[in-house]
């Protein structure tokens, strides 16, 4: 019958009717039938709208920070708000009795008095002697003051009559007794103090309330509910507080912090504990995510297929801007393709012929072969490509491979969401999941000098927040703890965010932008999680971690800061993993000052300065980072900087692919290095402004007090933590990198102090391979494969002093070694150059010992002008120019030339056998070195004799010997 009604009349004139009935008929209504309760549920944008808007006891569900958002429900939120506004006449329920009968039980004996002009009291104090529990007081129209102290002995409700504003109160209450509510009342302090209200022991809640430059306190095991309240250079104190929570309220030009957390929550709980901790979990269940409007996101398409794919074009959007990943470099030359394709490469070129002009050679690095020429040089051609760097060669000639590479490792550093990282990690989700201290939810901080202050082993959680226009947001020192999930913290004058002093908590998925100084700042033994937040636009720093800060900072977007995106001095040492450090106006990470850290598997891109900047006694690990697309060097070491480089991705940069100062230490091992528009790597030996940053490079924030803090607070663990501690070089190494394709030399070496520099990959860059122009010590070049380069394989220049030993140099377009300065070359295979094997010049005095040499068109070794040495026990393969060695006449008793082989071949075969025993070099695992030595050769003599063996082909090889 009930069914007919409803289906009898349309469903609009049926939500007409019933959006005049009150909530208790609704509620009645809502039983009747499924049919009758779907209508009622109808009515969300309508009657419960206006329910939840007229009620006076709240005030728009997303008060104050989006007033203008509706929620997901408007039943929803009223049903919130309804029930939390009981909360404080549960104190006595029976637990086995129902909610109803138990609110029935306390409704039967309930008075309302009320207070003011016209009413039954004269003042609040007079009612409340005359008050019984639960009394409902009622302050009529008007400002009401009382002269002493109010005691609140008997749980009472106060509420104000009117609008808010209507009523002010201006009193100091102490409550003492176990549960009261006061709503819609302005509280003023009293003339004789400053505190509005305090608790000691029973639960307040405050709803819809004003409070004008007073403080409330509330001490263990007090407990409060604050909702929808104005703190206007208020404040709230919380000591040893178990539980309290504070929704939808607003904080405006407070002289201190808004809200005070001491102390470690009280395991002496109030009786509203359990009704707080079950309100704060059905709040944070139906809580909505951040406006995406309010929150701007740096969303980035596929970056694999973008960087590597036929697009040849990879965007980030941070906001409504749009930059290219690939503004340094073109598509083809991410593909390996190694062009000359920057105006930059091509002066370089230029300026280098001019200073190191062909010597005794009538054919140019320019020269196009002819066809038979090309065929000739096949034919001569030794095979090399069996050496032990083969297949890391093979890695960066190979296009397709050494792009499935990078897609591979882009793909692997994707950024994690949240809920990724909490499922991943167990001690993450137990603090976001935590329900302890202060609970603070959709507040506004604004105007003010703080927002949160968390000391002496206090705890807060903060969600949903926003923070704006204060000295800063939040400070959590003395071993507390804070977390804070999805909060907006902007414009603050100091740093956003505080920790020192071993403090710690979860720092998850909040917007940070536009400080003045660091978004987070981690200091003296603070340890935080920093998880998916979006840090940017800030006038200094993104996140600053010194004295002893530690730290886990992980899946951060971390973009557009005036400078480092992350920067770690004075013994700090984070672990810092997964980010996305982009478009930053100085580096993408600074170490400095002893700083440490491990770096590990973050994107790192188009950065002012530096992608990461390591000076001053800078110790870190970065391990499997992509730095790329910088506007300057892929990474610097300056002055005194150490660290160990292992893993990373360093490629289209326009400075640079890494640039040390000699007097550093870093160990650079197994990086990919390639098509950076200058060197790949560049050693220099002049001193850098290290010192003395220039704005953008983030060196001049103030940490005066860190000094103290790095000096007192060494931690004796250091070292278990830091496995780069134990293994200290006292020698800058350079070891098993690949160095291909950048614009200038693969390795530049301007230094005063000695390097090493083993077992690497340099292939094909648009220079020459190493280019040594300044060594006042010795430097090791040992077991690298240099080949392919668009000049010389090594240049050395006058007064360097350079040992080239178990080298592979193959196949570069000018000279294999051109040596104006000091050292020994020894057991090189230097095959297949374009011009000499080895070219000695100026005064250049160099031991050149046991190497296998070949050149097509010119000779196996060269000497000029005032060059001398030994030339010893070499292996000199035949090219088609019949050259092998050419010496001065002027010096000749400097020149010790002696037991050198020229090796000609009779048959095709031949050659194929030539670079087997031993084999083609670089050898890095030690293999056998072998030659053919003669020992009963003459300075100057030329016998021609039969040699067998050596050729698994039984073929015969002539030997000049020289």
């Amino acid at each position: 019958m009930v069914l007919m009604e409803v289906s009898g009349l349309p469903v609009e004139l049926w939500q007409l009717i019933l959006s005049y009935l009150c909530l208790p008929d609704l509620g009645r209504c809502s039983l009747v039938c499924r049919a009758w309760y779907e209508l009622v549920l109808s009515l969300d944008k309508t009657r419960w709208r206006q329910l939840c808007l007229g009620c006076l006891e709240h005030r728009h569900p997303n008060w104050p920070n989006r007033p203008g958002v509706e929620p997901q429900s408007w039943r929803e939120a009223f049903k919130q708000h309804y029930l939390a506004s009981k909360t404080w006449t549960k104190n006595t329920q029976d637990p086995e009795s129902s909610n109803c009968l138990s609110l029935f039980r306390r409704r039967k004996g309930r008075r309302r008095l009320c207070i003011g002009a016209g009413g039954e009291f004269g003042s609040l104090r007079a009612a409340l002697a005359a008050a019984s529990s639960y009394d409902c007081l009622v302050l009529l129209p008007g400002v009401h003051e009382e002269q002493g102290e109010v005691l609140l002995k008997v749980p009472v409700e106060v509420v104000g009559q009117g609008k808010l504003g209507d009523v002010a109160l201006l009193a100091s209450i102490d409550q003492h007794c176990p549960t009261a509510r006061l709503c819609n009342v302005v509280f003023m302090p009293a003339h004789f103090t400053s505190v509005l209200y305090k608790t000691t022991s029973g639960y307040v809640q405050f709803d819809n309330c004003n409070f004008e430059s007073g403080q409330l306190q509330i001490h263990a095991p007090g407990a409060c509910q604050v909702k929808f309240c104005t703190f206007n250079q208020s404040s709230i104190h919380l000591r040893n507080v178990a539980l309290c929570v504070l929704e939808n309220c607003e904080f405006i030009g407070s002289e201190n912090a808004s809200v005070t957390v001491e102390g470690c929550p009280s395991s002496d709980l109030n009786w509203a504990c359990k009704h707080l901790a079950m309100l704060a979990k059905s709040c944070a269940a139906s809580m909505q995510e951040p406006d995406p409007a309010g929150c701007p996101v740096a969303k980035q398409n596929s970056w694999g297929e973008s960087l590597l794919g036929p697009v040849g074009r990879c965007e980030i959007v941070v906001g409504e801007e749009r930059s290219s990943f690939l503004s340094a470099v073109s598509a083809q030359a991410l593909l390996g393709l190694a062009q000359e394709d920057t105006e930059l490469g091509e002066n370089l070129w230029a300026a280098k012929e001019e200073e190191y002009p062909a010597l005794d050679s009538n054919s140019s690095d320019s020269d196009l072969c002819s066809d038979d020429e090309e065929d000739a040089q096949a034919v001569y051609k030794l095979p090399y490509q069996a050496h032990s760097l083969s297949h890391t060669l093979a890695d960066v000639t190979d296009s397709r491979l050494q792009g499935n590479r990078l897609h591979a490792l882009q793909r692997d550093l994707k950024l994690k969401s949240l809920q990724q990282e909490l499922q991943q990690d167990k001690e993450a989700q137990s603090l976001a999941n935590s329900l302890q201290g202060c609970i603070i939810r959709q507040c506004l901080f604004r105007d003010g000098k703080g927002g949160i202050f968390i000391y002496s082993r206090g705890q807060a959680k903060l969600e949903g927040s926003i923070f704006r226009d204060l000295t800063y947001a939040v400070r959590c020192i003395q071993n507390s703890k804070v977390i804070m999930l999805r909060n907006d913290i902007h414009h603050c004058k100091a740093s956003g965010i505080f920790l020192r002093l071993s403090a710690g908590g979860l720092i998850a998925d909040n917007n940070i932008h536009s400080n003045c100084e660091a978004g987070v700042d981690i200091r003296k033994g603070a340890n935080p999680l920093v998880l998916c937040n979006k840090i940017h636009s800030g006038l200094r720093s993104g996140i600053v971690v010194v004295g002893n800060g530690k730290g886990i900072i992980r899946s951060n977007q971390i973009y557009g800061n005036k400078e480092a995106g992350i920067y770690i001095l004075y013994n700090g040492n984070p672990a810092v993993s997964g980010n996305h450090i982009f478009q930053g106006l100085a580096a993408g990470v600074a170490v400095n000052e002893n700083g440490r850290g491990q770096i590990t598997g973050n994107i790192i891109c188009e950065n002012q300065w530096g992608g990461v900047d390591i000076r001053h006694g800078g110790n870190p690990i970065l391990r499997n980072n992509l730095i790329f697309c910088g506007y300057s060097d892929g990474m610097v070491v300056g002055e005194r900087g150490k660290g160990l480089i292992e893993g990373n991705a360093i490629y289209g940069n326009k400075g640079c692919g890494v640039w040390m100062m000699s007097s550093s230490l870093p160990h650079l091992i197994n990086n990919q290095i390639s098509h950076n528009s200058i060197y790949g790597v560049a050693v220099f030996c002049q001193k850098d402004d290290a010192g003395n940053y220039t704005p953008g490079q983030g060196g001049s924030e103030s940490f005066q007090e860190e000094t103290e803090g790095a000096s007192g607070e060494n931690n004796p663990d250091s070292e278990e933590e830091y496995p780069a501690a134990r293994h200290p070089i006292s020698v800058a190494l350079v070891e098993l990198n690949r160095i291909n394709h950048n614009g200038a030399a693969g390795l530049y070496v301007k230094s005063s102090e000695a390097l090493n520099i083993i077992a690497n990959v340099i292939h094909a860059n648009h220079d020459g391979g190493v280019a040594v122009l300044q060594s006042s010590q010795l430097t090791h070049i040992t077991n690298n494969s240099i080949s392919c380069n668009s000049r010389g394989g090594v240049l050395v220049e006058a007064k360097c002093q350079v040992e080239l030993r178990g080298n592979g140099i193959y196949d570069n377009s000018s000279h294999g070694i051109v040596s104006k300065g000091e050292g020994v070359i020894a057991e090189n295979d230097i095959i297949g150059n374009h011009r000499c094997g080895i070219q000695l010049l100026q005064a250049a005095d160099m031991k050149v010992t046991k190497n296998r040499i070949q050149s097509f068109r010119d000779y196996g070794i060269a000497l000029f002008d005032e060059a001398k040495g030994l030339v010893q026990e070499n292996l000199i393969f035949q090219g088609r120019s019949k050259k092998s060695i050419l010496r001065p006449i002027s010096n000749a008793e400097d020149c010790d030339i002696q037991n050198n082989m020229l090796l000609t071949f009779k048959k095709r075969f031949d050659m194929e056998c030539m670079l087997i025993n031993p084999p083609a070099r670089p050898h890095i695992e030690g293999g056998a070195l072998g030659s053919c030595t003669v020992t009963d050769g003459q300075r100057v003599s030329s016998i021609t004799s039969r040699v067998d063996g050596g050729c698994h082909n039984h073929g015969s090889i002539f030997c000049t010997i020289l």
